[in-house]
């Protein structure tokens, strides 16, 4: 019997009336183990009247408030951590440590946002002009909502929601259809810390939900994370509406590794990076770019590292890397296999070949050497399990390959020569940089984000940019005169 799941409104579950439904997979399984409701556009209406009254009150709450909030919630979320990882392992197939990762790190973003009575300072100038203070102060946006990815299902949406709730937004959450569960503990644990009915929504839903968020008139920004050409969509057309928008894109993330560096580890780090969660990362690894001397060693080293993985259910203790989210997913990444080998990339292990449970959507590791810049493995975002080598002759040749790539999201050098590191995060056009750090994701109190194809908005997520952006500034220009001395004066106002 498979689970109904619906939707979270104004501090409850709630059922929803389209009538609509998406089945939802267990992936190591391949068994359909729910079934997931679809907003109407009238039930996204209904649900941002809801948040609009909330966020009225909510904003008026003390910034002593909102932060004994995000503490609690803390504290709860902290507490279920195993519980929410055995939900995304459920719906998305990824390791249980890796899904209880996954909510650690969104974990550093509510630990951030508690901090929300030092993050909303303004400044203040007194006797800017004889007798006159001028001060800035940061005020909440109203209704805001974030549209998120399966990959992330506890950690991309607490990137957006700790900010957005601790700077007095109320929140409306769209996760992925794929596996929606998780969003509806998080709103529980919402619950519990004391928030405010209406203040958090979960909205389950497709393409109907998004573009209702997305054109809805009360709905003043939108966050995403997703694929390059869904967020363009969702730029253009919120902005059309006169919304703010973040939307961040995919990714075709380069470790560049020089010839000084330890190949052990840069294998090490390569592999972790580029099979972790089954390459479904926006962050993962895709490319390794091998500079002269380094790249056979190289090829060699991970290769030997591969057959030592271990591919099964993401519940199993013994388990490395699960499955791919669905059997369609599956069978795009493997075509990439093919494809790759049929423009002439040499196929050093091939995951369509590789023992793996048959029930589930599983794919093994596939290594490509010998790949060019013009063949669909490099120029496609594959997500999923496939790690490509470029070799280039010289460090300037691979700096040039990964600034001319349109994506920019992250990117990675191994080397232990310091001057080339530091030459290289002064020189490459790209978003997010790691020195032997294989995924460079910020840690909270930085923000997230990548240039070009990566990025499409003006501010990054979380940490000091996501402040920025569920707030908008105000600047307060003050004087109290004796009402004896007051004149007209027509003349343009004078500081001097």
């Amino acid at each position: 019997m498979t689970q109904r799941i619906s939707h979270w409104i104004d501090g409850q579950p709630t059922s929803g009336n389209s009538g609509r439904t998406s089945p939802v997979y267990n992936p190591a399984t391949g068994a359909q183990t729910g079934e997931v409701e679809l907003a109407s556009t009238e039930e996204v209406s209904a649900a941002v009247a809801k948040a609009k009254a909330a966020a009225k009150e909510w904003r008026h709450a003390s910034l002593s408030k909102r932060s004994a909030v995000l503490f609690a919630f803390r504290e709860l979320l902290h507490n279920h951590v195993d519980e929410i990882a055995e939900i995304i392992t459920a719906e998305h197939g990824k390791t249980l440590p890796d899904a209880a990762g996954e909510v650690y790190r969104g974990l550093e973003n509510v630990e951030f946002a508690t901090g929300v009575p030092h993050l909303m300072k303004g400044g203040f100038s007194e006797q800017a002009s004889t007798d006159l203070d001028v001060y800035s102060i940061r005020q909440p946006l109203g209704v805001v909502a974030g549209i998120t990815p399966f990959n992330f299902p506890a950690m991309v949406p607490l990137w957006m929601c700790a900010n957005a709730i601790a700077c007095g937004n109320a929140f409306i959450l769209k996760p992925s259809e794929k596996d929606p569960s998780a969003s509806l503990k998080l709103a529980e644990l919402w619950k519990e810390a004391g928030l405010p009915d209406g203040v958090f929504t979960v909205l389950q839903g497709d393409k109907e939900a998004v573009d209702a968020i997305l054109t809805h008139e009360d709905i003043a920004a939108v966050s995403f994370v997703g694929s390059t050409p869904i967020a363009r969509y969702i730029y253009e057309t919120g902005t059309a509406q006169g919304k703010r928008v973040q939307a961040l894109g995919g990714a075709k993330n380069h470790a560049l590794v020089l010839p000084d560096a330890d190949i052990d580890m840069a294998a090490d780090a390569v592999v972790s990076a580029a099979y972790g969660a089954a390459g479904e990362r926006c962050m993962a690894l895709s490319v390794t770019v091998a500079v002269g001397d380094a790249a056979d060693p190289l090829v060699d080293a991970i290769a030997a590292r591969l057959p030592k993985l271990t591919i099964g259910a993401g519940t199993s203790p013994d388990t490395d890397m699960g499955p791919l989210i669905t059997a369609a997913h599956r069978e795009k990444v493997a075509s990439y296999i093919g494809a790759g080998a049929d423009a002439g990339a040499k196929v050093v292990v091939d995951g369509r070949e590789a023992d793996v449970p048959e029930d589930g959507f599983f794919l093994g590791t596939t290594l490509l050497d010998e790949v060019k810049p013009d063949m669909t493995v490099y120029t496609d975002e594959i997500f999923g399990p496939v790690l490509s080598v470029v070799r280039v002759d010289t460090y300037e040749e691979g700096l040039e390959l990964i600034n001319a790539n349109p994506f920019a999201n992250g990117t990675a050098i191994f080397t232990r020569d310091g001057g080339a590191a530091r030459q290289f995060q002064f020189d490459v056009e790209v978003g997010m940089v790691g020195v032997n750090v294989p995924v460079p994701v910020p840690v909270a109190y930085y923000s997230f984000g990548g240039w070009k194809a990566s990025l499409f908005g003006d501010n990054h997520m979380y940490g000091p940019e996501g402040v920025n952006f569920y707030t908008r500034g105000k600047v307060v220009t003050s004087r109290w005169p004796d009402p004896a001395t007051s004149t007209i004066d027509l003349g343009f106002p004078r500081t001097r």
